[in-house]
């Protein structure tokens, strides 16, 4: 038996890389947990734990939030209140005969053999929705965090079901303990709106750099090379950086890159960041999808995704580049943050023969282009120069003794 800990990326996915190296048969997952399916079959056990939620207080609160009872509403928790959904939805069916019971998406047993078809999952979640029925009919009551002394924007489960979550219908959240009632339709509001912020920003870089930010979760292969295309596609250069958890001091390495992008899991990549610490927005791979693919939806669909394995081939919310010829290049676009005319990408191939040529001139010397070569040039201090052969050659001299504060040749003050 051995005990993982201190996990090289977010502590909420199945240290799966870990139980490799220690050679383990099985894992025993403790504490909030993602639910993203790992990148290697391995059976897993998760433990949530399981709080205490005083139901009365909670049905009196949905009560008083929901005062149709004819109207469709779905039942969401933290992990650790998932023991008690079903408890709740039986002191509340007697009146509401709309209501759904979402649970925590735990992976099946390998080898094992379900003839019943798979409900809904999604966030993490799974839906037992009825034939005909979809999740944006319902309105979410969700059961969970603490009260109202700490702040609700350091919960990365709630901002997904924020994100995810139909816009034009109600969100509202319930203290386990003290019954208290949030309306969180303006948090909601502030997640969107961040994310379209960031999605400007993507939009005008140049430089983007793709964090690898876990390498246990199914697929994060396949999604990396799938935003190498899409930056190549927008004309825009790209960096693979594998740095582990991003921290401030690890990315102010990096001054060339314009945005960072996150490659980890839904929580990891919504996780709140420390406010002013980064100098360089840190986007999650849907927005980079959203500014970087013209052939985008509407935004009525972008705000479910939180998952770069729905951007991928197989996902419901997948969309495909359009080619080099179409008309989804030729757009005009104008940065709403710089007011600027943003240039078309430049990859697309041209069938004027003259437009790629060079001009034969002898002092021209053609070298690739790089982001980072340009940066430095950029630059008023470049580095420690060498002037071979400008600096006078003299012998060879003591120099000062002492330390930095009190060198001997400078007396005393």
């Amino acid at each position: 038996m051995f005990i993982l800990g201190d996990t090289a990326y977010g502590s909420c996915c199945v240290d799966v890389l870990g139980a490799e190296q220690a050679g383990a048969q099985a894992l025993v997952h403790f504490g909030p947990a993602c639910l993203s399916p790992p990148a290697r079959p391995l059976p897993v056990a998760f433990v949530f734990g399981q709080r205490s939620v005083a139901l009365e207080l909670c049905a009196k609160a949905f009560e008083a939030q929901n005062p149709d009872p004819t109207a469709p509403v779905v039942l969401l928790s933290e992990p650790a209140c998932a023991h008690a959904l079903e408890a709740l939805a039986t002191l509340l069916r007697p009146r509401y005969v709309d209501l759904l019971v979402s649970s925590p998406a735990l992976p099946l047993p390998v080898g094992s053999l379900n003839s019943e078809p798979e409900p809904l999952q999604r966030f993490g979640r799974r839906f037992p929705l009825a034939p005909g029925r979809c999740l944006e009919e319902y309105d979410a009551f969700y059961v969970g965090g603490s009260g109202a002394s700490s702040d609700p924007d350091l919960d990365p489960d709630l901002s997904r079901l924020l994100l995810g979550w139909a816009p034009e219908r109600s969100f509202s959240s319930c203290c386990p303990d003290t019954g208290g009632t949030r309306d969180e339709g303006a948090r909601a509001g502030r997640l969107r709106a961040r994310r379209r912020y960031l999605v400007e920003r993507a939009r005008d870089a140049r430089v983007v750099g793709l964090l690898v930010g876990t390498l246990g979760v199914a697929r994060h292969r396949e999604a990396l090379a799938h935003l190498r295309k899409l930056t190549q596609a927008a004309g825009k250069h790209s960096y693979v950086l594998a740095l582990g958890r991003p921290t401030p001091p690890k990315l102010a390495n990096f001054p060339e890159v314009d945005v960072f992008v996150l490659l980890a899991c839904p929580l990891g990549a919504l996780a709140p960041q420390p406010s002013g610490s980064f100098f360089r927005p840190v986007l999650s791979p849907c927005e980079l999808e959203a500014a970087c693919n013209p052939a985008w939806p509407s935004p009525g669909l972008a705000p479910h995704l939180t998952h770069y394995a729905d951007l991928l081939p197989g996902s419901p919310f997948h969309v495909p580049l359009p080619p080099p010829e179409s008309e989804l290049w030729d757009i005009p676009d104008v940065s709403l943050i710089t007011g600027e005319l943003r240039p078309l990408p430049a990859w697309k191939p041209s069938n004027d023969p003259g437009c790629s040529a060079l001009a034969p001139r002898p002092q021209l010397e053609l070298v690739e282009s790089s982001p980072a070569a340009s940066f430095l040039s950029s630059r008023s201090w470049q580095g420690l120069q060498p002037h071979l052969g400008q600096t006078p050659v003299t012998g060879v001299v003591s120099g000062r003794r002492g330390i930095a504060i009190a060198y001997e040749d400078e007396g005393s003050s």
